[in-house]
């Protein structure tokens, strides 16, 4: 343990130096060749690391990650998705994703649960240095329906658990999965600093949390990711979480970046879920009379990308993608065909005129259905 120990703090040390050669270069500089959020100015920033070609940085300084523009959400692989694929062929799709270029992989103790995390370690096991694996942890038993739990007995406890189903000895970033009303955020960010600082832990990340809950947690120790629903029907994030990211340092992981399939043409009013392992089925957003609704947002991607040689898929991510350089979403998907399509999205490049325009028509659809109810929404209200 020891030698792993040493050998960790060796490559921690190196990747420490490697960037503060790399930052001379600040985000406010990339801002100006690049858009802003459609809701508002560009803000004053904290300096972000420089990227190599077709990598994202999140983070800032000694708490940065190089990742690929697009990871790969794995939690659909055995969780809420009505279906549960053969395991080879997900762990095919995994080592496939890594081919394709993807180095960030996203898991958690709640998805199956547990069982999630087995498939992609095992997966991820033949080049785990190689990639930067993210895990969870805030549930009770990993069960989200038994309630949060981020004490920091129960956190330490989660993170020997998920390295011995991960098939590794470090976990590169480990987020909250929600914030814990009952357990002072300072208590949880202090955890995760001392794992860090024993090697087991590379990088904090939170997901869900509000604007001041970011602040306390990243004052006690600097957060590298923020992990939120963010797509083009779940917009909320640009009026506050991503400008506190932007000015703290902080990457941003949009999930559900197509809203669960729905932001890609392929699910329509008469899509049938089994609710026993989806929790589309529940969902106000995914039923008949609220597609209907919102289906003018597909028509608008499809027009754009028919012109393009686009799928609406690929430019919904294109978009998410153009809106500020630390975005990295992570598309989850079980067909090897979906996944080429979605890497194939970040090649797409908008002009600004073209992205003005389309984000105009975007925002005049009114979507209809809300993200979450009961205690689902509970947990993601800001």
């Amino acid at each position: 343990m020891e030698v792993r120990d040493s050998n960790r703090q060796n490559i921690s040390q190196s990747s420490d130096r490697r960037n503060f050669l790399k930052n001379g270069i600040t985000l406010g500089a990339i801002l100006i060749a690049g858009p802003t959020l459609a809701s508002g100015a560009p803000i004053t920033t904290t300096s972000f690391n420089s990227p190599s070609p077709g990598k994202r940085i999140l983070g800032s300084g000694k708490n940065s990650l190089e990742v690929s523009s697009l990871g790969l959400g794995c939690m659909g692989m055995s969780y809420h998705r009505s279906f549960i694929p053969d395991k080879k062929v997900m762990i095919a799709l995994i080592r496939r994703a890594k081919d394709l270029g993807v180095s960030f992989f996203d898991t958690a103790e709640a998805y199956g649960p547990l069982v999630n995390e087995e498939l992609v370690g095992e997966a991820l096991r033949p080049f785990r240095e190689e990639i930067v694996l993210a895990t969870k942890f805030g549930f009770k038993e990993g069960k989200t329906t038994l309630g949060l739990d981020s004490r920091p007995q129960n956190i330490r406890k989660v993170v020997e658990q998920s390295l011995k189903r991960l098939n590794t000895d470090y976990i590169d970033l480990l987020y909250q999965h929600r914030v814990d009303p009952n357990i002072p955020i300072e208590d949880v960010a202090g955890t995760v600093k001392d794992l860090i600082s024993e090697g087991k832990v590379m990088h904090f990340g939170m997901s869900e949390a509000n604007s001041e809950t970011i602040r306390k947690a990243h004052a006690v120790q600097p957060i590298t990711a923020l992990q939120s629903e963010y797509s083009l029907v779940t917009r909320q994030p640009e009026y506050d979480v991503i400008k506190v990211c932007e000015e703290l340092g902080i990457g941003f992981v949009p999930y559900s970046p197509l809203s669960r399939g729905l932001i890609t043409g392929y699910i329509n009013e008469r899509t049938t879920y089994i609710a026993s392992n989806d929790n589309r089925a529940s969902l106000p957003r995914y039923q008949p009379e609220a597609i209907i609704a919102n289906w003018p947002l597909i028509d608008i991607l499809k027009e754009f990308g028919d012109q393009r040689g686009l799928t609406v898929a690929q430019v919904a991510l294109a978009w998410l993608l153009a809106q500020k350089p630390f975005i990295v979403p992570i598309p989850g998907t079980t067909k090897l065909a979906h996944l080429q399509e979605n890497m194939w999205a970040a090649d797409f490049k908008f002009d600004a005129q073209e992205l003005q325009e389309i984000t105009n028509k975007l925002s005049k659809v009114k979507i209809v259905g809300d993200r979450y109810i009961g205690t689902q929404a509970q947990q993601t209200h800001k």
